[in-house]
């Protein structure tokens, strides 16, 4: 696992963005995993950028969106297809039916969840899975608790995950209290993994995923098993790591 400190959030951007655009410069049919929320939002705006400077070329590019709320249909602001759409993909030139993500809508969740790890494999993995981090060390939807052997499932959101993601909504009672997410064990089989966290509130969760035991009650922990991991963080974020 491979630390990276920067001074703050924009640095913390753009480094990921970079890593983002060197692989799929190195690999044009590059299979990318990527996720939602505040932190990765200056990344996107990165990448933009590096787009309209004809520095990356998404033609080829397939992507894998780690969750989707259940019960939120494409249209509705709150969902991460109109997030993935309106911070990235409406401004980049992948091809539509590249874009993959959960759907929130469905009646059969078994057989959604067990399509979109199919169609990961098909593609032959993820290449890059992109991670933000929770308070409570969750990647993707995936709450403490969860099994390590899970691959994308229906998931009970943590009651600490409904409070911090109410500030994106009108009100807590707004927040849906399901997720349909991609699993810890699919997230491993990603090839190379970027951890992004910045703030003091994700202090205690990158201390806990760097240096704590390997725990379910900590889900990002599982993270220190993987062949190669990149974690990016301010120094907030890494004020309870000792890395000298």
């Amino acid at each position: 696992m491979r630390i990276i400190v920067v001074d703050n959030y924009e640095e913390m951007s753009k480094k990921a963005a970079n890593m983002v655009a060197s692989q799929v410069i190195l690999k044009p049919n590059s299979v990318l995993g990527l996720a939602t929320g505040d932190t990765p939002v200056g990344m996107y705006e990165e990448i933009i950028s590096l787009y309209k400077n004809e520095e990356v070329d998404f033609s080829k590019v397939k992507t894998f969106n780690l969750d989707e709320y259940y019960g939120l249909s494409k249209e509705n602001p709150q969902s991460y297809y109109y997030y993935m759409m309106n911070h990235l993909f409406n401004h980049v030139n992948i091809d539509e039916n590249n874009i993959n993500i959960p759907n929130g809508m469905v009646d059969n969740i078994e057989s959604e969840c067990k399509n979109y790890d199919k169609r990961i494999v098909e593609v032959g993995g993820i290449d890059l899975q992109v991670l933000g981090i929770g308070v409570n060390g969750h990647i993707g939807f995936n709450e403490p608790d969860i099994s390590f052997e899970s691959e994308t499932h229906l998931v009970n959101l943590d009651e600490k995950t409904i409070e911090s993601n109410s500030r994106f909504f009108n009100s807590k009672e707004e927040v849906p209290t399901k997720a349909i997410s991609m699993g810890i064990k699919t997230i491993m089989h990603s090839k190379k993994i970027i951890l992004l966290a910045c703030g003091n509130s994700k202090a205690n969760a990158i201390f806990e995923t760097i240096n704590g035991k390997i725990n379910p009650n900590m889900p990002a922990s599982i993270l220190q098993l993987h062949r190669d991991v990149v974690v990016i963080v301010d120094k907030e974020a890494a004020s309870k790591l000792n890395l000298e």
